[in-house]
């Protein structure tokens, strides 16, 4: 009976150790699977209203929601984001501060300023969010064409006549049109402002003729007739503007560029944190009112693993590398 009930003993210890070390490693699992953050923070790089303040808006509910802490957005604007970007760059490893960057803050800039910081570098890719195309378009009552073979004859015609805006020096939108004149060697003044809104209502008023802009600020003006779309940069021709060829459709060969936008962590981030908030991310872009947002945008369907956008991030790097040194671009 005595050794009955010590064998029972020894059984009951072994399975309370055996419990216990199961409790601890599930513990340590979860713990390690929770973020230590009060709440986590996505910076927009831009001041509120922009397509990046949008998008963070866009993704933080759904994100609290995965992830179990507030999540908020902070705008850090300015240097063309370069402010934003670098903040997010020397911030803790931890998944509590994030950065909703694009291509011009992540890729481009580092091609035109001297950062104290390189975005490629400093930054780790968490998951693209959406993929927006930019529309070549005119004053139609400045610029009588309705084509870009059109827009080429004039310009040729006539070369020190035409000027075309954009946002500032080395956006997307800036490299586009210096890329028409590397292409086609023709000439175009380029006007830089302080935003792409600023551009986009000059060129609406008539004091600049050409510009580039994304599908989403600029198609309320094409459909109004305040502006006329000319081609779209797409690889194929959007949703939201079927009857507007492409670039390369219109004569210009492998003429595809995107306005892209992803949310970034800082780098040596712990990699089951960068996929838990690729988690996050991916899930808040399947919601309803996320997919609707972004088939509006034009955007393509970007969502995918964390490998998928580094892999991404270091393809699209070197390209912008290549056209801003061909296009001659400085920062003015």
């Amino acid at each position: 009976m005595k050794k009955a009930l010590q064998k029972n003993n020894k059984a009951t210890l072994l399975a309370t150790a055996l419990f216990a070390a199961l409790a601890l490693t599930a513990g340590g699992s979860a713990w390690a699977q929770k973020l230590a953050c009060h709440n986590v923070t996505i910076v927009s790089p831009y001041p509120p209203g922009g397509t990046t303040d949008i998008l963070a808006r866009m993704l933080a509910p759904s994100m609290q929601q995965e992830l179990g802490v507030p999540v908020i957005v902070d705008n850090k604007p300015g240097a063309s984001s370069n402010i934003g970007t670098e903040f997010v760059g020397r911030a803790k490893p931890d998944g509590c501060t994030l950065l909703l960057g694009n291509n011009t803050g992540v890729v481009i800039n580092r091609n035109l300023y001297k950062l104290r910081l390189d975005p490629v570098e400093s930054l780790a890719p968490i998951a693209e969010v959406a993929a927006v195309p930019l529309v070549l378009y005119v004053n139609p009552s400045k610029v009588a064409v309705t084509t870009p073979a059109e827009l080429l004859q004039e310009l040729k015609k006539d070369p020190q006549k035409y000027s075309f805006a954009s946002g500032g020096s080395g956006s997307p939108q800036h490299l586009a049109g210096e890329l028409i004149k590397q292409s086609k060697s023709v000439e175009m003044l380029h006007i830089p402002y302080r935003g792409q809104g600023p551009a986009l209502s000059d060129v609406i008023a008539g004091h600049v003729p050409i510009a580039f802009e994304t599908t989403t600020v600029v198609l309320p003006h094409v459909k109004s007739g305040a502006v006329r779309a000319l081609a779209t940069t797409s690889a194929t021709r959007t949703k939201v503007l079927p009857d507007v060829p492409t670039m390369v459709e219109s004569g210009f060969p492998g003429f595809v560029i995107e306005n892209w936008y992803g949310v970034f962590a800082p780098a040596n981030t712990p990699q089951p944190i960068i996929e838990q908030l690729n988690k996050a991310v991916n899930t808040a872009l399947r919601a309803p009112n996320a997919v609707e947002a972004l088939d509006k945008m034009g955007s393509s369907d970007v969502a995918g693993p964390a490998g998928q956008f580094a892999d991404f991030i270091a393809k699209e790097a070197p390209v912008w590398t290549e056209v801003v040194e061909k296009s001659g671009a400085k920062v003015d």
